[in-house]
């Protein structure tokens, strides 16, 4: 059983930056897809960005060029790195990974992830 567990966020001001980090466990780390969402307040949740075990990655418009997903497979732990925050990036982020199978063909961007973790807040203030 695949569990999750993010830690890293708090407040910041605008132009600021903060690290988000993601301890996974129960993953077989063969094909898998591992990502990031968020949700604010009466909004849909969103995926931030997702990796795929060839190392692609995707992020949404909104945040490509200001944040950064990097693993330390020794550690476990995937991280997520703002970098030039702004108030609209207040939402709740949720981590999220998936052992996808040796014939998964899809992308991870689109993936519906069964596993999630509990989310940790990120309050941006201009």
């Amino acid at each position: 059983q695949v569990q999750l567990a993010e830690s890293g966020g708090g407040s910041a001001q605008a132009g600021g930056s903060l690290r988000l980090s993601c301890v996974i466990s129960g993953l077989t780390y063969r094909p898998y897809c591992m990502g990031c969402f968020r949700q604010a307040p009466g909004n849909w949740r969103e995926g931030v960005t997702t990796v795929d075990s060839n190392g692609i990655t995707r992020f949404a418009a909104s945040v490509k060029g200001r944040f950064t997903i990097s693993q330390d497979r020794a550690k476990s732990t995937l991280y997520l790195k703002l970098h030039v925050l702004k108030p609209e990036d207040s939402a709740m982020y949720y981590c999220a990974a998936d052992d996808v199978g040796a014939g998964f063909a899809g992308d991870c961007w689109t993936r519906r992830f069964d596993n999630l973790g509990q989310g940790t807040q990120v309050t941006v203030s201009s």
